[in-house]
């Protein structure tokens, strides 16, 4: 009779003690999870940037007189040749012995510049020859393996800007017949023996736009005196302010992703240029930066972007890293390790749910975008790891990821 009370006090101090160890055991850790996967990883070089004409043109007063009221609107389109604003001369200008001088010397200065425009677009030619003669070699050589993918798109980006040097030299050609033609009407309409003053016309240089009439009022103006600023807003390009060491990583041929710019989906451009020269910018925080200009093509169809106009503002993305089956996970599960040495550089590493406890991983960086990081080893795809592993967290503690 005494053996059951006994049993039943033994069995109560057991279920006591497993109760306490239960009640102060350790609980699983509550964390976020992600499945490492595989697919495309870039890295972007991210900027606000502006549209800028490539060429643009301001018509000015090649000589003294009254400007008759220009009747032409920002935004109205013109031809070469057309007239853009009539100057009625004042006699005693016009008829002085040495304004007619000065205006047969930029006969003689307009000519001279037409032949420098000549010859200019003459080099520009035989440029454009050889980079159409390198972009063929090169597409020989790479069909036969001799040449790499990218010596051979370097060759044919070459022919492209030979071919923007050309079409720019003999638009710089026209210009300078047209000054030329300008400057012989002004000597002209100086000539003694003329039966009456003859009103001046001024001719638009190119076939383009007005951007701006600096000028519009009648009255008497003064030998160059801006009267309107044209330019063709077909040839845009973008023009972006990089940090000087994000600017030696956006090679000339870089691709460039164009956004933000008012119209749906994004626009497809390549680095033209990266500039020379930097300047001194002062940032919001006031930091002093130093900055360089990078010129980007626009090479979607005109159709997508004819609404664009000089001076809009945009985003661009430089492209500066592809890789197309990346090993990818979170950017926030990859964190450094701190250095097994003096001076050593850290190393990296991820949490990965093994069994429902946290291991820790060291792994290879290949590189980090704002949303993923690059792992080149140390990790295989569908591993599950921790994003924003919480101080609680370490290796061989037991983890619970949180249902969604």
């Amino acid at each position: 009779m005494k053996t059951k009370p006994l049993i039943a006090a033994l069995a109560g101090g057991v279920a006591l003690v497993a109760l306490l160890a239960w009640a102060f055991a350790p609980r699983p850790v509550t964390v976020e999870t992600a499945r490492a996967d595989r697919g495309l990883f870039e890295i972007t070089i991210d900027e606000e940037g502006r549209t800028a004409l490539r060429d643009r043109y301001v018509v000015s007063a090649p000589l003294a007189g009254r400007l008759v009221r220009i009747a032409l609107h920002a935004g109205d389109a013109v031809r070469a040749g057309e007239v853009v604003a009539t100057l009625a001369p004042t006699p005693a200008p016009l008829l002085d012995e040495r304004t007619r001088r000065e205006l047969a010397a930029r006969v003689e200065a307009a000519r001279a510049g037409v032949q420098r425009a000549a010859r200019q677009a003459e080099a520009a030619r035989v440029a454009q020859a050889l980079a159409r003669s390198e972009a063929d070699r090169s597409a020989q050589l790479e069909a036969q393996g001799f040449v790499s993918p990218g010596r051979a798109e370097a060759d044919r980006l070459a022919l492209q800007a030979a071919g923007q040097q050309l079409a720019a030299a003999d638009a710089g050609r026209r210009v300078a017949e047209q000054e030329l033609a300008m400057a012989r009407a002004a000597l002209d309409a100086t000539r003694p023996g003329a039966e009456a003053p003859q009103a001046f016309a001024v001719a638009a240089p190119i076939d383009g736009r007005v951007l701006r009439v600096l000028h519009a009022s009648e009255g008497t103006v003064a030998p160059g005196t801006p009267l309107l600023e044209i330019g063709d807003t077909a040839q845009l390009e973008i023009v972006a302010e990089l940090l000087t060491a994000d600017a030696l990583r956006a090679a000339p041929g870089s691709e460039v992703r164009i956004g933000h710019w008012g119209g749906a989906g994004d626009l497809a451009g390549r680095v033209l240029l990266v500039e020379p020269s930097g300047f001194t910018k002062i940032s919001a925080l006031g930091v002093e930066e130093q900055r360089v200009n990078v010129r980007i093509d626009i090479v979607s169809p005109r159709e997508r972007w004819q609404a664009l106009g000089d001076g809009f503002r945009v985003g661009v993305a430089i492209l500066t890293q592809r890789v197309d089956d990346a090993l990818r996970v979170p950017v926030s599960a990859v964190f450094p390790l701190p250095p097994e040495g003096h001076g050593a550089s850290p190393g990296f590493a991820v949490f990965v749910v093994d069994r429902g406890r946290a291991r820790l991983r060291p792994v290879q960086l290949g590189g980090r975008n704002p949303r993923h990081a690059w792992i080149t080893a140390g990790l295989d795809a569908g591993a599950e790891v921790l994003i924003y592993p919480p101080p609680a967290v370490a290796d061989g503690v037991r983890v619970q990821p949180r249902k969604h």
